[in-house]
């Protein structure tokens, strides 16, 4: 089963794609990470990434097209992909039909998850993660048990995303409304479209995407 996770940065995509991973062997096909680790590694197309990401702008086709066609060719993938934060556009939507047609592989569901811009920028600004294990954390809803201690690993280094910001939120919100809402009717028309409540408590997020791709929702 192929889908698409789709709602602006910060609505959860990526704690719910994780969740999906360990439940049904699916995997989560995040560019941002990717792009991250390129930049981290200092490649020529992280580099030219580097700029665009900080500016909480969108990367160029090709990068991201080429990055998630490789990633499709490989074996891990064969029990369904989920495509967090791609497509963002209505080209890259019809370049994700062609790569996976390619391959012999259909998009089963778009699953948007619905957030509040305000509720939003308030869970962004406060999150950090471990940096050993990339545990997640928030400094008013999800703080380690021990101050300074990472709750599954232990390690005592965290950090923060210098993009999570009110700023970079609200320019990142505005870049979905005006780029990213536009191919909901490509899917609509397919027949694919399915929402959930993006705000609600994690574990009920979970359950609302299982009902949907259970087929009950």
């Amino acid at each position: 089963m192929n889908i698409i996770l789709l709602g602006p940065p910060g609505a959860g995509k990526g704690t719910q794609a994780k969740r999906l991973e360990t439940e049904r062997g699916m995997v989560q096909l995040s560019t941002g990470d990717m792009l991250r680790a390129a930049v981290k590694a200092g490649t020529p197309t992280g580099l030219k990434a580097k700029a665009v990401m900080e500016a909480g702008e969108l990367v160029s086709d090709d990068i991201v097209s080429g990055i998630i066609g490789e990633r499709l060719d490989m074996a891990d993938t064969a029990k369904g992909a989920i495509f967090d934060g791609y497509p963002r556009t209505y080209a890259q939507a019809e370049s994700l039909d062609a790569l996976l047609s390619e391959r012999g592989r259909k998009l089963d569901y778009v699953i948007e998850l619905l957030v509040n811009e305000e509720a939003l920028v308030d869970r962004v600004e406060g999150r950090f993660t471990c940096a050993k294990c990339g545990e997640g954390y928030h400094d008013k809803y999800k703080l380690p048990k021990v101050d300074g201690v990472c709750d599954v690993c232990g390690s005592t280094e965290f950090k923060r995303r210098p993009d999570d910001n009110a700023e970079t939120v609200r320019t990142r919100m505005a870049e979905y409304r005006a780029k990213t809402a536009p191919i909901l009717p490509f899917y609509e028309e397919k027949g694919l479209v399915r929402r959930v409540d993006g705000m609600a408590d994690i574990d009920e997020v979970t359950r609302q995407i299982a009902a949907v791709l259970d087929g009950q929702g």
